[in-house]
């Protein structure tokens, strides 16, 4: 009998598919859930109780350190959030390695331009209402 014959099935799914990064991703999504359990609900409140201002008064609430801060926050876990939950739908999904990874590096390009513009917002305010 050759060595070859002993390999169970299991020993040879080893290292293929997401077998290799699936508990990873599992507990990256997980953290920034239990992050935006509590970053969201503040930004709720947060925009319901702006809701009778002006812009003025909506600069000058982004402006305070701590609600930009949290609003930076908010907008990392969430977009990181989301590119991880589009991630693995696309993996899922999408049959041709080709489409998949363009589909892939698309997500992740859109997600880290959609947070540098909701951070670089926030800083302007931020560091404007100093000036």
């Amino acid at each position: 009998m050759a060595s070859h014959d002993f390999i169970t099935p299991a020993k040879m799914a080893r290292g293929l598919g997401s077998a290799k990064t699936g508990t990873e991703t599992h507990i990256r999504q997980r953290v920034s859930a239990i992050a935006l359990i509590f970053l969201v609900p503040w930004f709720v409140y947060s925009i319901i109780h702006a809701m009778g201002g002006d812009l003025a008064e909506a600069q000058a609430w982004a402006a305070k350190p701590w609600n930009a801060i949290l609003l930076i926050l908010t907008a990392g876990a969430a977009f990181f959030h989301m590119r991880i939950g589009m991630q693995v739908i696309i993996e899922d999904y999408i049959a041709k390695s080709g489409t998949k990874s363009a589909l892939l590096i698309l997500n992740s390009f859109a997600c880290i331009a959609l947070f540098v513009t909701v951070a670089l917002s926030v800083l302007k305010i931020w560091i404007g209402a100093g000036a």
